[in-house]
């Protein structure tokens, strides 16, 4: 007698996908390959955050923009975005992603253009992606903790492009930089992104932005997370520079000799 196997349930099945669509749990990040141009000085090593663990005023940011329905649906736009997605970035700031294209755990190498024309090198890991949407989260260091979730839907014979991001920024430094300019900044790099991402289905359209804060207090209890500082730890990298110039010539003389 045939022992019968019982057929997972709708729900099971759905479970099963959606635990794919997760980044497995990790504990420390770890970087596989440092692409050419990129700096992995701020990622290798370190943990995630959320929120919870950033220091100052929590913010609700969400960016839109509507592309009609018949020159691309939600799904279609979520596939070219995870696939172009460093090309819709403004020029200046660099996204050194896995070939492949966005995929749950995929750790990438950021470039970013802070004001006074200062480089920061930080990062990002894939905490979740499907066909409707895909989830970025900052490491320690980053200028804030938290989410950047990238989604699209289908409202009104028009698809909705939208990028949202959960905040606080990550210590008293980077919270200065934001009170003084870079809340503009970030709006105008999403907003330059939206644009691009419309733009590559042949559309132009404004895009709307909404910010909410959503808790005025401040972390002080999370002041020390300035240790990890990106802004620092790359400014320090930049200052060496001319010492590492020094120290790859002498290695290639002694090599040659």
């Amino acid at each position: 007698m045939e022992e019968q196997i019982d057929e997972p349930t709708a729900e099971e099945q759905d479970a099963a996908r959606d635990a794919t669509n997760w980044a497995k749990s990790v504990s420390r990040l770890k970087v596989s390959e440092v692409p050419e141009g990129a700096v992995n000085i701020n990622v290798e090593g370190r943990r995630l955050t959320s929120p919870i663990q950033g220091f100052g005023k929590m913010w609700q940011k969400t960016y839109q923009v509507r592309i009609p329905q018949e020159r691309v649906s939600a799904e279609e736009l979520i596939v070219a975005w995870k696939e172009h997605f460093p090309d819709f970035w403004p020029e200046g700031n660099r996204f050194y992603g896995p070939l492949t294209g966005i995929e749950p755990g995929d750790v990438a190498l950021l470039n970013m253009s802070l004001p006074g024309k200062m480089k920061l090198s930080t990062g990002v890991m894939v905490l979740y992606a499907d066909r409707e949407s895909f989830t970025l989260m900052t490491p320690e260091g980053h200028m804030f903790a938290g989410w950047i979730t990238f989604s699209a839907t289908e409202v009104d014979a028009e698809t909705v492009a939208q990028a949202q991001v959960l905040m606080r920024a990550s210590d008293p430094i980077f919270e200065m930089g934001l009170t003084m300019g870079g809340h503009k900044q970030e709006d105008r790099f999403w907003n330059q992104t939206l644009t691009a991402l419309a733009a590559h289905f042949d559309h132009e359209a404004e895009v709307d932005t909404q910010v909410v804060c959503v808790d005025k207090k401040r972390q002080w209890s999370n002041w020390s997370n300035v240790w990890h500082s990106s802004a620092i730890r790359s400014s320090l990298y930049t200052l060496g520079a001319p010492g590492r110039a020094v120290k790859r010539l002498f290695t290639r003389d002694s090599t040659v000799a």
